[in-house]
């Protein structure tokens, strides 16, 4: 006769057998480089964004929105008030008479993207060169930006090659960058660069004048655009709030709006697009 120990040993490694041939495919799911388990921690876009109606969250989703302002108005798209978020206050604290916005959301195609994704997206300042806007005058598409160039800093003008991606996620960090704008020439930006909450800050401002002809359009510091990055449950977030501050005899010359939304749906162009590479 069995001894009954030896048999209520071997019921329970039987047992435990059987759990594992059946929970190991549940374990491959949950460890595959396609499965991200961390997106139920992940905000959702109506947590941001409750407002928006179902057409503005379409347009969202879709091609996103660029939106001008006109002296005086006010910004639209601003996320809910526990949201962290502050790219508009920063903004809006400069008293800035021009104002733009936009918000889109890049849907995940395959991979489920971090923010080290975005950080590692807005390194590629060589991408920006040739991107396209269209021309109200030449009615066309034409390059913006004929030549983008990261600079060593704000006083030493010798180009450096863009760094490969990063697998860390630095506390701060300043980029230096020279466009040869199709309208203005050369245009130098600072991009300030940090972590906020779950997404990332991309702060640019010129540090430099920006000229047309021979007339000085904006002093140093009087454009801002703040892009907000975060990954959300249906995808990444890009939401940005700019603003510039210009005389009344430049904004008689030069759209000020216009100007400053083809800019920024440029931008909003590149950081989307390098998304999509991941």
């Amino acid at each position: 006769m069995l001894n009954k120990k030896f048999i209520l040993n071997k019921k329970f490694f039987l047992s435990a057998i059987a759990a594992l041939v059946f929970l190991s495919p549940l374990y491959s799911q949950y460890n595959s480089p396609q499965y991200d388990n961390s997106i139920p921690q992940y905000r959702s876009f109506n947590d941001l964004f409750p407002q928006l109606d179902e057409k503005t969250r379409t347009d969202v989703f879709a091609d996103g929105i660029v939106r001008t302002i006109g002296k005086g108005g006010g910004f639209q798209f601003l996320p809910a008030a526990d949201s962290g978020i502050d790219a508009a206050q920063r903004i809006l604290d400069k008293k800035y008479p021009y104002l733009t916005e936009s918000l889109a959301v890049i849907p995940y195609s395959g991979k489920i993207l971090t923010v080290l994704d975005a950080y590692n997206a807005l390194q590629n300042i060589q991408k920006l060169k040739g991107r396209l806007y269209r021309s109200a005058t030449k009615n066309q598409d034409i390059p913006l930006f004929e030549d983008a160039v990261r600079m060593e800093s704000a006083t030493k003008n010798n180009p450096v090659p863009d760094p490969g991606p990063s697998a860390a996620l630095p506390s701060s960090q300043s980029v230096y960058i020279r466009l040869k704008d199709n309208n203005f020439g050369n245009t130098y930006y600072r991009a300030d660069i940090s972590p906020q909450g779950p997404g990332l800050i991309y702060n640019l401002t010129n540090y430099r004048s920006i000229s047309y002809m021979f007339f000085t359009v904006m002093k140093e510091e009087k454009f801002s655009a703040c892009l907000y990055l975060e990954p959300l449950q249906e995808g990444m977030l890009i939401y940005s709030a700019g603003g510039a501050d210009v005389s009344d005899f430049i904004a008689g010359m030069i759209d000020i709006p216009s100007a400053i939304s083809k800019r920024l749906a440029v931008f909003i162009g590149w950081v989307s697009d390098g998304m999509r590479e991941f």
